[in-house]
């Protein structure tokens, strides 16, 4: 698969942390100072601080800032159903629908609160600006070094190269193997105490079907579901105090469609 035009550019973000992967520690590689998915704020982008991740951000901002299609990939440490993630932009959602109706990719489309860590890649000003035309999504796809995690990946890449003419031009795909479904999360949940624990060891991805189920104890605090049919997006199973734990996400009625797919 290759494009008709335009230019592809791949991108390992973070090398210094890569290098230090450790078979026997291998979350060491996660990164070296910080994480470089909090720092695409122009705050910290164009601020005075230095780390290893603010370094290697301002090397990558260029390309980033002239991409029309932006597709970051993750995988992730606890277990969790694959999912998209689109930042609070129409043209976003549409990005990640188009590719979430791939065949052998996960059909939920998540838009959520930002992270109270910091921006993500996909919050970069140039796919946030109200009158811009940048789109990004960002692809959980599965769980850290599983080989059906890589698969995923690459389905999402052949994906993107078959429909990135369509997406661009007309803001949605040529055709799908499926209907995309969309979830908005509604809270997210901030480990208060150090003894914060799930009542369970809860995998991303899991729908609770009726509201006041407990989730999690937090201090002397027990946590519900705030409605029936809540979502659960990636359980850190090990949060420190301060740390995000959880967020909690409501299925939309409908599926997104854009404009130009409600006027054909």
């Amino acid at each position: 698969m290759a494009l008709i035009s335009g230019r592809l550019t791949f991108i390992l973000a973070n090398l210094e942390a890569f290098d230090r992967f450790d078979i026997t520690n291998p979350v060491l590689a996660r990164h070296v100072d910080e994480d470089l998915n909090r720092l695409w704020h122009s705050t910290r982008l164009n601020g005075r601080d230095h780390s290893s991740e603010l370094e290697r951000a301002r090397q990558l901002q260029p390309y980033i800032a002239r991409a029309d299609l932006l597709l970051d990939l993750h995988s992730t440490l606890w277990p969790s159903e694959p999912l998209f993630i689109a930042s609070p932009r129409q043209r976003s959602a549409e990005l990640a629908c188009a590719l979430a109706a791939g065949r052998n990719l996960p059909q939920t489309v998540l838009t959520d609160l930002g992270h109270q860590g910091g921006s993500r890649l996909i919050e970069h000003a140039h796919f946030m600006s109200p009158g811009g035309t940048g789109r990004s999504c960002l692809l959980e796809a599965g769980s850290h070094w599983e080989p059906g995690t890589v698969t995923v990946m690459e389905s999402a890449i052949e994906r993107l190269l078959a429909q990135a003419e369509a997406i661009h031009l007309r803001g949605h795909a040529t055709q799908g193997a499926c209907e995309p479904e969309m979830a908005v999360v509604t809270d997210n949940i901030i480990a208060r105490h150090a003894d914060f624990s799930f009542v369970r060891p809860w995998e991303g991805g899991v729908t609770i079907p009726k509201a006041g189920t407990p989730l999690a104890h937090d201090g002397h605090d027990l946590i519900y579901t705030p409605y029936d049919e809540c979502l659960l997006i990636m359980p850190n199973l090990r949060p420190r105090r301060g740390q995000l734990a959880v967020r909690l996400a409501r299925r939309t009625a409908a599926p997104f469609r854009s404009q130009a797919e409600a006027r054909s």
